[in-house]
C-alpha cells in the first residue's frame, strides 16, 4: 500500500513537481492546496491526475489540509513561510518535504531558531523532514559522493562552491520578488517566532546558502565548525538592495574533517566562475573533481606516484541509477499522452535543476514509505543554514572567525 501526499503551493515551482509526485508508484493518493482558486483549478480539471485524485482532496487553506488524513505534505510556498508551515504540518502528524531554503529571513538569529525548532519538532513528533535541495542530486554531486564513499579522494584538503545569481540574470530576481509579493500566503496561527526588537535587520545572500554549501557538505559528510566572511555592499543605490546588508558574500570555513572550504554567494555579479552558476569543486590527496573533470593519482602513502589521470564523465555516467519501475513511472510525465506500449522504447531524461527533481521526489516518497530518515534530513539542512547564518554574522564583524552551531547527526 502506498502513501497519501498533499502538495501545498501550486505556483510555477510547485507545478513542476506535481506530476512527478503523482506518478511515483509509491503514491496512491494525491491532494492539492493553494490559496489561489485558479491555481487549484488547473489541477482539479486535469485528467492526468484523476487516477489518484478525488475532488474532495482540494483545499483552499493550509489549516484545512493540515486537518486532512494525509501521510505527508510537500510544501512549496514562499521562502519565509517554509519553516513555520513545516512545523505546523509535523505537529499535525504529517511528514514534510520543504522547498529550499529552510526559511529565508533577514534576522539570522531567527533562522537558527527555526532550524532548532524543526529538529525539536522531528524529535517530538517522530515525523520526517526533508529539504528539497537540488544540488545534492545534480550529477556531479552523485558522482563525487560515490568516489568519496570508495575513498577515491584520499584525505579531503579543500573544497569550494558558488551560487552566482545576478539580480538581472535570465531568472530575474526583481521579477521573482514581484511575483512572490503578488501571491497570497498564509501561516497557521501560533507558529511564527517573535522578531527581535530594535533596528530592523537587513538581509543577505547568505539567507539562501543551500545551493552552494550542500555539495561540499554532502560529499565530504562534514560540517563547518568555524566561519569567516567578507561582504560586499551595493554601491549604485539600486533599490533592490535597499534592504540587503550585502549583495555579495565570500566565506571561508574550517570543516569538521580538517578541510578548508570557500563559498561565494553573489547577487551582483554577471556570469559565473566554474562550469555552472550552482557548482562546487573538491580536492583530496588522491583525487580532485573540478569543472566536470575527475583527476586521480592513487596516492595512499609517502613516495612518488604516477602523474594523475583525467576523466570527463558525462551526466549520464555521473548520475546514480533510479529503479526501473520509477523510471517507467516518470516516463509517463516526460511523454504524457504516449501509449504505454511505446514508453518502453523511449529514454528517460531527468529534468529540473540539473536533473534533480525526479531524484528529490523519489527520495522523499521512499523515505516516508520506508519510515526512514531522508538523505537531506532536518539535521543536514540545519548544517547548510548555519553556514550561511554565521557567514553573515562574521561579515558584519569584518571577517571575525565565529563558531558554527551544530545539532549533530540525524538519529537512525
Amino acid at each position: 500500500m502506498g502513501i497519501s501526499l498533499g502538495l501545498v503551493g501550486l505556483g510555477s515551482f510547485g507545478s513542476a513537481f506535481a506530476p512527478l509526485f503523482k506518478s511515483h508508484q509509491a503514491v496512491d493518493r494525491i491532494a492539492f492546496c493553494d490559496l489561489n482558486p485558479a491555481s487549484l483549478a488547473k489541477f482539479v480539471n486535469d485528467p492526468f491526475y484523476r487516477d489518484k485524485f478525488d475532488p474532495k482532496d482540494t483545499f483552499a487553506s493550509l489549516d484545512d489540509i493540515l486537518a486532512a488524513d494525509l501521510d505527508a505534505l510537500a510544501i512549496i510556498t514562499q521562502p519565509q513561510l517554509h519553516a513555520p508551515q513545516c512545523v505546523a504540518a509535523m505537529e499535525a502528524g504529517k511528514h514534510v518535504y520543504s522547498a529550499v531554503p529552510v526559511i529565508s529571513l533577514p534576522d539570522f538569529d531567527e533562522i537558527l531558531e527555526w532550524c532548532d525548532r524543526i529538529i525539536r519538532t522531528c524529535e517530538k513528533t517522530g515525523m520526517r523532514y526533508m529539504l528539497g535541495e537540488t544540488t545534492v542530486y545534480r550529477p556531479k554531486t552523485m558522482f563525487c559522493r560515490r568516489m568519496a564513499d570508495r575513498g577515491e579522494f584520499g584525505t579531503f584538503v579543500y573544497t569550494e562552491g558558488e551560487y552566482i545569481h545576478d539580480v538581472d540574470a535570465q531568472c530575474n530576481l526583481r521579477d521573482v520578488a514581484a511575483s512572490r509579493a503578488a501571491n497570497p500566503s498564509a501561516v497557521p496561527r501560533g507558529t511564527v517566532l517573535t522578531t527581535r526588537s530594535g533596528t530592523e535587520p537587513k538581509g543577505s545572500p547568505m539567507s539562501y546558502p543551500t545551493h552552494s554549501v550542500s555539495g561540499p557538505v554532502h560529499v565530504m559528510r562534514a560540517h563547518a565548525v568555524k566561519a569567516s566572511a567578507i561582504g560586499f555592499r551595493n554601491r549604485t543605490g539600486d533599490p533592490y538592495f535597499a534592504r540587503q546588508e550585502f549583495s555579495n558574500v565570500v566565506a571561508f570555513y574550517r570543516m569538521s574533517n580538517g578541510a578548508t572550504c570557500r563559498i561565494c554567494e553573489f547577487r551582483e555579479a554577471p556570469g559565473y566562475f566554474g562550469d555552472d552558476a550552482e557548482t562546487f569543486r573538491i580536492a583530496g590527496t588522491a583525487g580532485t573533481f573540478s569543472n566536470g573533470m575527475w583527476w586521480r593519482n592513487g596516492r595512499t602513502q609517502a613516495g612518488r606516484v604516477p602523474p594523475p589521470t583525467c576523466q570527463t564523465p558525462t551526466d549520464e555516467e555521473m548520475r546514480d541509477p533510479l529503479p526501473s519501475e520509477v523510471v517507467n513511472a516518470f516516463k509517463r510525465v516526460e511523454y504524457r499522452g504516449t501509449p504505454e506500449s511505446e514508453l518502453a522504447h523511449l529514454d528517460f531524461t531527468p529534468t529540473g535543476h540539473g536533473g534533480s527533481h525526479p531524484y528529490l521526489v523519489h527520495e522523499f516518497v521512499t523515505a516516508v514509505a520506508e519510515n526512514r530518515q531522508p538523505v537531506i534530513n532536518a539535521w543536514e539542512a540545519a548544517r547548510y543554514m548555519a553556514m550561511g547564518a554565521m557567514a553573515h554574522k562574521s561579515a558584519l564583524r569584518d571577517g571575525e572567525w565565529l563558531e558554527v552551531p551544530d545539532w549533530g547527526d540525524a538519529p537512525g
